[in-house]
């Protein structure tokens, strides 16, 4: 049976796995009967039913378990036992006879992805804006800037349907990679269905979302005071798969509601910190002023004074930067090693897909790259002082348990903890790409890519299962965002050239 259908539903009916079951050429009627039953027996014990559910346990057996947690640690050969959508033990060798098993051998077992800086909004610009710097400098061959072009170009077209598929595409594009949780930075609340749009987006990707309640564009917009309506309707709980986070942008006069709104609401505040737009001088009052705290969310955070980062550290801010966007839009250098060195929590965040890639085995790879260029050019300058080189166990750290701390998810997601809900991950560590396996952290930082991701849980429930995302039809969403890029397109009056 299947669930993602009914649970009456055949497999051998179901649409995601029909053609799995078809007769092969020259099979007689009896034998494609036979041969068909023999792959739905195949089929239905190696995936489990109603996972996610109150009551159904999974156990995932004899993987190289990674569970971020010291308390837990790491096992050479492990199994995760699963009830419902929580995670219930950890350990090397769990007896559950009553479990559904899920084969591990030959995986890497690991909390999935936590991206906390993402604007899903863009997914059907992805890659439209692959040359452009941030902000306009004055230089004709820089003309082309992401403020311009998309704040203030595109995203001004936008109805609520192209907010929805956008939002839907890159939602399952990252669930597809392995990347469980999302804070969604949708500064695309141009009106109440905008925001509607936005959050029903995110539900129906089925992973677990952060709704970024950002800025809108357009005149008689609900932004601000809208929050308080979006808090009542949609985030009454915190306990739900998506929460909120209010955004906070010191670049938008009037920014001080924000700030009042989102701490009336008891909502983390969230804001880009960039040199290039000009904000030292506002965020410095803003730290002699004291009002960071621990529920600030600080974005790339270039350009900022050490009185200001001082602030930000002893109020237990968060830290979200983006490497390798700041590296290539001049944001400016990524302040990696100036957090690590003030102890702050520093989370990865893929940020905007036109210009570079949400997948984040690159954030990883950037990320430890970057620190480690820098560390090592202090070592081979002769100084007797430099900072410890980052392992590939502590990126890890940054993609997953970090980014769930700035979050205040970090009670419910980030680690294989039991207790904590079942965001789970299996890599292939048998794939051409990394095989044999070695050293498991370093296998997943320095050799991995999206194509290693090949079953992916979500509070217990599976959503992408043996490489393939369940659930939806990808070929007609993909269509629909076609339609809704030529869409906008056409309303910005930028002609779509492939090579221009």
């Amino acid at each position: 049976m299947c669930n993602l259908c009914r649970p009456t539903t055949p497999l051998s009916l179901c649409p995601t796995f029909g053609q799995i079951f078809r007769a092969p050429a020259g099979e007689t009627s009896s034998g494609a009967q036979a041969a068909a039953a023999a792959r739905t027996n195949v089929t239905a014990a190696s995936m489990p039913q109603l996972s996610g559910q109150k009551g159904v346990r999974i156990l995932i057996k004899g993987g190289v378990v990674m569970s971020v947690d010291p308390d837990v640690g790491n096992f050479a050969k492990g199994d995760v036992l699963i009830e419902g959508d929580r995670i219930v033990a950890v350990g090397a060798n769990i007896e559950a006879g009553d479990a559904h098993v899920i084969d591990a051998a030959g995986k890497i077992v690991m909390p999935g992805f936590i991206d906390t800086h993402h604007h899903q909004f863009e997914t059907g610009l992805r890659s439209s804006l692959s040359d452009a710097i941030v902000v306009n400098d004055g230089r004709p061959e820089n003309a082309l800037n992401y403020y311009e072009a998309m704040l203030l170009g595109f995203s001004q077209h936008y109805r609520p349907e192209d907010v929805y598929i956008n939002e839907l595409y890159g939602g399952l594009a990252q669930l597809d990679a392995g990347v469980t949780t999302v804070m969604d930075v949708s500064q695309i609340h141009h009106s109440a269905d905008h925001s509607e749009a936005a959050i029903e987006g995110l539900r129906d990707a089925g992973r677990r979302g952060v709704f970024g309640y950002f800025e809108g564009w357009w005149e008689g917009k609900e932004h601000p005071g809208g929050a308080r309506r979006i808090r009542k309707e949609h985030f009454s709980s915190d306990d739900g798969l998506l929460t909120m986070v209010m955004g906070g942008e010191i670049y938008i006069e009037g920014y001080e509601e924000m700030w009042a709104i989102g701490r009336e609401l008891d909502l983390p505040i969230a804001l880009h910190v960039v040199t290039t737009f000009g904000m030292t001088p506002t965020f410095d009052e803003l730290a002699k002023k004291g009002v960071f705290g621990p529920d600030n969310i600080f974005i790339h955070m270039t350009g900022m004074t050490d009185d200001a980062w001082k602030a930000a550290a002893d109020a237990g801010a968060h830290v979200s930067l983006s490497v390798p966007i700041e590296m290539h839009m001049r944001h400016g250098a990524p302040p990696v090693q100036k957090a690590l060195d003030l102890g702050m929590s520093v989370s990865l965040p893929s940020d905007v897909e036109c210009t570079m890639s949400a997948d984040f085995f690159t954030q990883m790879r950037a990320l430890i790259t970057l620190q480690r260029m820098h560390a090592n050019e202090t070592a081979l300058s002769g100084a007797e002082e430099f900072p410890p080189l980052m392992s590939c166990a502590q990126a890890i750290r940054h993609a997953t348990i970090e980014g769930a701390k700035g979050l205040r998810l970090d009670h419910r997601t980030g680690s294989l903890t039991p207790g904590k809900e079942a965001d789970i991950i299996l890599l292939d560590a048998e794939a051409i790409n990394v095989a044999p396996l070695n050293h498991a952290p370093g296998a997943v930082v320095t050799l991995m890519d999206r194509t290693n991701v090949d079953t992916v849980m979500v509070a217990g429930k599976i959503r992408k299962w043996r490489g393939q995302l369940l659930g939806h039809d990808v070929d007609k969403l993909r269509r629909e965002l076609e339609q809704s890029r030529d869409y906008i397109f056409e309303k910005a009056d930028v002609q779509h050239d492939l090579f221009a």
